[in-house]
């Protein structure tokens, strides 16, 4: 395979780039394509996200961070990486900003149908200390005393563990956007618990956190942007 020539802000020469199926456009860089997302043309020559990575055609890739979709539209990425006139639209951040969210939402329901997401501040607790939880989620508008004492839980485990890291703990969304996502299914407090559906919770909002924050906590400023 021929690497693509840089430039001396990182573009590529426009005859030189060669699209790998599982090298980000913009940075450049091989990642496993969990870390990425899929773009194809779609048929009215707009640029569309591929979540799933099942539409067909030629496809792109880009690391799952908002600020590198954002410069791929810029510099007009999209149309030399897909080889064809494919246009990005100006909402494309926002657009693939809700297609996780929903993916997220989506799978939050159905671990809460194999018992693999609970809600509600006593259960996670209990969950926490136990070593159930393999993370757990507030609104970003959950009373600040509610949260101290699920950190404090998720602190008392991590000590009595002698665990390296700590339960992951998301901020993503308010009550009003989960009402929205999730209908009566919304929450204040809630918890991933061990197991493939679970597993599949915390994957999909870890990928939202990097797309939103590009994996630093609080980059985007907002109390619903960030992991604490």
């Amino acid at each position: 395979m021929i690497a693509a020539a840089q430039t001396g802000d990182g573009d590529a020469d426009d005859g030189e780039l060669v699209v790998n199926d599982r090298t980000c456009i913009v940075t450049r860089e091989a990642t496993d394509p969990a870390d990425l997302i899929r773009f194809v043309a779609g048929p009215d020559g707009q640029v569309v996200p591929d979540l799933k990575r099942q539409l067909p055609g030629r496809g792109c890739w880009i690391r799952a961070e908002r600020a590198l979709v954002e410069r791929a539209i810029q510099r007009k990425l999209f149309a030399r990486a897909l080889k064809t006139d494919v246009t990005a639209p100006g909402d494309l951040g926002d657009l693939v900003d809700r297609l996780l969210a929903a993916d997220l939402a989506g799978m939050m329901n159905l671990a809460r149908k194999a018992s693999q997401f609970i809600s509600g501040a006593t259960k996670v607790d209990n969950a926490v200390r136990s070593g159930e939880a393999l993370g757990v989620f507030h609104a970003v508008d959950a009373a600040a005393d509610g949260v101290r004492k699920i950190d404090q839980a998720r602190k008392a485990w991590r000590l009595g563990t002698d665990a390296e890291e700590d339960i992951p703990s998301f901020k993503l969304f308010t009550v009003a956007e989960m009402e929205e996502l999730m209908g009566q299914n919304a929450f204040i407090h809630a918890a991933a618990l061990a197991g493939q559906a679970g597993e599949g919770v915390v994957k999909r909002a870890t990928k939202l956190e990097t797309y939103r924050t590009g994996g630093h906590s609080g980059a985007n400023g907002g109390a619903g942007r960030s992991r604490t």
